[in-house]
C-alpha cells in the first residue's frame, strides 16, 4: 500500500513531552481514487496543530451508497455522517481491534467503530490489520479521546 507519509508507531511505554506537545487528532476525510474493490478511498489522519503526522487509507459505505443519507438509521451503508465523535478505547477483535465511535451530535446510526475490513461498510475500514494496530497504538498512547469527519 502507497501511503504518502510514514506511518510511524508511538513508542510502547510512556508518551515522550515532545508527543506531548501539541494536541494529537483524529479526522476523517473522502480522498481521491478507489480501491480495487470500487470503494471510494477515505483517510484517517492524526493530526497535530494542523499537520498530518501519520495517515492511513481507508473506506467508508459502500461504493454504490456514497450519496446515501449518512445520518438514517442502521443498515444503509452510507458512509459515517461528517461531525465529532467520542472514541472507546480499542479492544481487540477479530483478529485485530474495534474502536468504538459515538456521535456527539443527533442521529439513528448506531454500532459504529474503527476496524479492519473492506469492502467498505458504514464504519472506518482499514483494509490492513496492521493499520488497525497502529491507531489503536496511537489513541492508547496519547490519549486519543475523539474524531472529527471532516466532510
Amino acid at each position: 500500500m502507497l501511503v504518502p507519509l510514514p506511518v510511524s508507531l508511538p513508542p510502547s511505554g510512556p508518551v515522550p513531552v515532545a508527543m506531548a506537545e501539541g494536541r494529537l487528532a483524529l479526522e476523517f476525510r473522502r480522498g481521491e481514487g478507489r480501491f480495487p474493490s470500487g470503494d471510494p478511498i477515505w483517510w484517517l489522519e492524526l493530526r497535530r496543530n494542523g499537520s498530518t503526522v501519520a495517515r492511513w487509507r481507508a473506506a467508508s459505505g459502500i461504493a454504490n451508497r456514497q450519496a446515501a443519507d449518512r445520518r438514517w438509521s442502521p443498515g444503509n451503508a452510507a458512509p459515517l455522517p461528517p461531525g465529532l465523535y467520542r472514541l472507546g478505547r480499542p479492544e481487540a477483535w477479530a483478529g485485530s481491534y474495534w474502536i468504538d465511535l459515538k456521535p456527539r451530535f443527533s442521529t439513528t446510526r448506531s454500532a459504529l467503530g474503527i476496524h479492519t475490513c473492506l469492502p467498505g461498510s458504514g464504519c472506518i475500514c482499514l483494509p490492513d490489520a496492521a493499520d488497525t494496530a497502529a491507531v489503536a497504538r496511537w489513541i492508547r498512547s496519547a490519549g486519543i479521546t475523539q474524531l472529527t469527519v471532516v466532510n
